[in-house]
């Protein structure tokens, strides 16, 4: 099992923890972002949507995030990412939905970059612009995790796909120095999450293509 990646891509962050929490021993490629490697020709034979993460199990090819976990759950069901109830399955997949649909297309990097390049926009505008739509989602997310169904994790009391996808947002939130004051839930969820293996191996930092200064 191969995950191509890029080690800052909060997308590829969601595989490598999906992966850990499964227990799997994949290898690792980088694909650099920052040096638009996904739009080389190489890369797109195998992905033509030219973006990471991409999963290479045997013959078969699964990129985007929320394929690839869907794919590992339905392959290697054990230990499950996903509750065995249909409410609660429904739930982690809207949780997991609401980072993947509503806040990542506004704030990856293809966005800021055409924000910053095209429409000229400078730094402290991209930061408005990515500080915005986090927040409002997250108010949201946070909503959520005053019902019943949150435990230690976003569901319950055992990792599920739903904080497969908000580490890496509370992730990026960081980077772009979003106040994460008004929302406790949440940050108390990331901190437990960040006391497991699987997550914190699958942290950026702890890639070998980190960038270190």
């Amino acid at each position: 099992m191969k995950l191509y990646g890029f080690f800052r891509s909060s997308a590829s962050y969601r595989a490598r923890i999906a992966l850990n929490l499964k227990g799997l021993r994949y290898e690792y490629a980088s694909v650099n972002l920052l040096k638009d490697e996904t739009l080389g020709e190489e890369y797109r034979r195998l992905n033509p949507q030219a973006i990471v993460p991409l999963l290479e199990d045997g013959g078969v090819l699964v990129p985007q995030s929320m394929a690839i976990c869907e794919y590992l759950e339905e392959r290697f069901p054990a230990p499950p990412i996903l509750p065995s109830d249909p409410a609660g399955r429904a739930r982690v997949r809207a949780i997991a939905l609401n980072i993947a649909c509503e806040i990542h297309p506004l704030n990856n990097r293809r966005t800021q970059v055409y924000l910053g390049e095209q429409l000229k926009l400078g730094e402290q505008r991209v930061g408005e612009w990515c500080r915005h739509w986090i927040a409002l989602n997250f108010a949201a997310l946070e909503a959520m995790m005053a019902s019943g169904a949150s435990g230690r994790f976003c569901h319950g009391d055992t990792p599920t796909m739903a904080d497969v996808f908000l580490v890496p947002q509370i992730f990026n939130a960081a980077r772009v120095n979003l106040d994460m004051g008004p929302y406790p839930a949440l940050r108390k969820i990331n901190e437990e999450c960040l006391k497991l293996e699987a997550f914190a191996a699958a942290h950026p930092s702890r890639q070998p293509d980190a960038v270190r200064s």
